[in-house]
């Protein structure tokens, strides 16, 4: 392929090249077209389109050419709209540009050829958006830059500290639920299991079901992604920090659950319907009570139910493009057409669906990550050593140049573990609040076996086979996080399979982390505006998990995050207030309500 432009020349060349030669210039670029999903050859096409093709064998036959038509032209007298509208691109204008945005914006080299054809476009005196698209693309990319810094802060900065420390606050009042009940609690859970309780109905579920469904969305990409991209960002010591948020994390949520046990109501149908909403508006009486719950509503609303459910629909469509070629497209369909049949059957679906598909995805996950684990079993008690000895003395092992602290263990660690396990943040009362049980305590109880088994089975699984795998430090290096991490673990013991299995068990985890806080939200939707507006929401909810598998929008992402610290908030708030009462509970006192 060869073109002109004024008395620039590109030239096709076998390398995948473009060559630009001109006033004695020479600059050559690479395109990168199969990292944009483009074939290079379209893509130049694309964007030469306006350019006129030369016959010229070389630059200065060209050259020539252009001398000779700028002689005639300049002997015929034209308007000044007519030479407006067909002048060229000023050499010296286009080298000026392109040097300045070389030096300040070109971000690696691969994508040269790509930079150099937008510089062009740049240049061109006939663009119709040199000011309208620019100033919008900036104002979003500031508002994006704006909302992912207040995110930033309010997790690393307040919640961090908020959460653990109402933990710590709790473990204290309750004298350490978590270690006096857990047998209790363990036998609560497996001593009658069953993958076919009873149908769930206008009584609530069975205390396995509402277990299962909290699990749903404890259990999602966070105990694979996110247990990656902690062991990247702060080393294996971010695994015990991990551990140290769950433990403390268990006596919050045995208080989460407690509490909206004993605040739970009917609604107009008789139906049981429960969660933070509900002891939020005791905690605090009056308009702010109120205020404050529809806040709480809101955000979950938002968080939950449509931006979270379509990061969850987004990561199922990226594994599984990775692993398997599949369109995005063609998994967003299959996705969001699972997610209506079991939104349209209620509670009793719901509640069918996790008791069942829970414990089977679980299992799964565990056996496949077992077998890696077994495969490398000569690197278990290193990986494991490492754990402890990284949370306090990272540089012992990788050394201070790989720039590993301990603040930086104990921030990934904490974060990631509390953001996996949803202990304190208000999603998970929710499903135990229609748990049909006894005594409300009994439910606290099982809900604390929901955070050991989100973060010391699954999480600590996906721990020990990225470290005995030995491809954490080469991840560390190359600055590779989050899901590629866990395939590249994963390859070392099931090779090519590795990273099929995680897309698979990626589909499971996700999936039912949308169908869990798709739950969550509708029980918000149903206290703000009544049950009337449950199928419109569910069919929103379902256009918003198809989108979610097409597009990757940055800005939902973080406002993802962002409204996900928000509700956190409000709940915690309330739990401090009644933090009382779940201790008389967990004393076994009489408790008034």
């Amino acid at each position: 392929m060869r073109r002109a432009f004024g008395n620039l020349i590109f030239e096709r060349c076998t390398t995948e090249e473009v060559k630009l030669s001109g006033a004695g210039s020479l600059l050559k670029t690479r395109t990168d077209g199969r990292r944009r999903g483009l074939k290079t050859e379209w893509s130049l096409e694309k964007l030469l389109k306006r350019v006129p093709k030369v016959q010229c064998s070389d630059a200065e036959s060209l050259r020539q050419k252009d001398r000779v038509k700028k002689d005639t032209e300049e002997k015929q007298p034209r308007n000044k709209k007519a030479v407006r509208r067909n002048e060229k691109i000023p050499e010296a204008r286009f080298f000026a540009v392109f040097s300045i945005r070389a030096m300040f914006c070109r971000k690696s080299p691969a994508g040269d050829g790509i930079f150099f054809l937008k510089t062009v476009r740049m240049c061109d005196p006939h663009r119709s958006d040199h000011t309208s698209n620019g100033k919008g693309e900036k104002k979003m990319d500031a508002l994006n830059q704006a909302i992912a810094q207040i995110s930033d802060v309010l997790w690393n900065s307040v919640l961090l500290f908020l959460l653990v420390g109402t933990g710590v606050y709790f473990s204290v009042r309750t004298r350490f639920v978590q270690v006096r009940k857990f047998k209790t609690a363990w036998n609560r859970v497996f001593g009658g299991f069953s993958l076919k309780g009873k149908k769930a109905g206008k009584d609530g579920m069975t205390s396995f079901q509402a277990l299962a469904t909290a699990i749903a969305a404890q259990v999602g990409t966070g105990n694979i992604a996110g247990c990656a991209t902690a062991l990247v960002s702060g080393g294996p010591g971010a695994i015990f920090w991990m551990w140290l948020a769950a433990f403390f994390g268990m006596a919050t949520i045995y208080g989460e659950a407690y509490l909206a046990q004993i605040s739970k109501r009917r609604d107009e149908s008789g139906e049981i319907i429960g969660g933070p909403v509900y002891y939020i508006t005791h905690a605090f009486k009056g308009t702010f009570g109120k205020a404050l719950a529809g806040f709480f509503a809101v955000a979950v609303i938002l968080a939950l139910g449509f931006m979270g459910n379509m990061v969850q629909s987004n990561s199922i469509s990226d594994a599984f493009y990775t692993a398997f070629s599949v369109p995005k497209w063609v998994m967003g369909v299959i996705v969001a057409v699972l997610a209506a049949f079991i939104f349209i059957g209620g509670i009793s679906r719901i509640a069918s669906f996790t008791e069942k598909v829970v414990p089977v995805m679980a299992a799964l996950y565990l056996v496949g990550a077992l077998v890696v684990i077994l495969i490398n079993i000569q690197h278990v008690p290193s990986a494991i050593a490492s754990i402890f000895i990284c949370a306090f003395r990272p540089d012992a092992v990788f050394g201070a140049a790989a720039g590993i602290t301990v603040r930086k263990a104990m921030r990934y660690g904490v974060a990631r573990g509390l953001f996996s396990n949803e202990a304190g943040m208000g999603s998970t009362p929710h499903a135990h609040a229609i748990a049909d049980v006894e005594n409300p305590e009994d439910q606290g109880e099982v809900a604390m076996i929901g955070v050991f088994i989100d973060t010391f089975v699954v999480l600590t699984m996906t721990a020990l086979v990225i470290l005995s795998s030995g491809v954490l430090e080469e991840m560390m290096s190359t600055g590779v996080k989050g899901t590629p991490v866990a395939q590249a673990a994963f390859r070392t013991g099931l090779k090519g399979f590795g990273p099929a299995f995680v897309a698979i068990c990626l589909l499971f985890f996700a999936f039912s982390t949308i169908v869990g806080w798709y739950f969550f939200a509708r029980q918000n939707v149903q206290y703000l505006f009544g049950k009337k507006a449950v199928v419109p929401f569910s069919l929103i909810v379902v256009v918003f998990v198809f989108l979610g598998s097409l597009l990757k929008v940055d800005l939902v992402w973080n406002l993802s995050d962002l409204f996900n610290g928000l509700m956190v908030i409000p709940n915690l708030m309330a739990l401090i207030v009644l933090a009382g009462t779940v201790a008389k509970a967990a004393k076994g006192e009489k408790v008034e309500f």
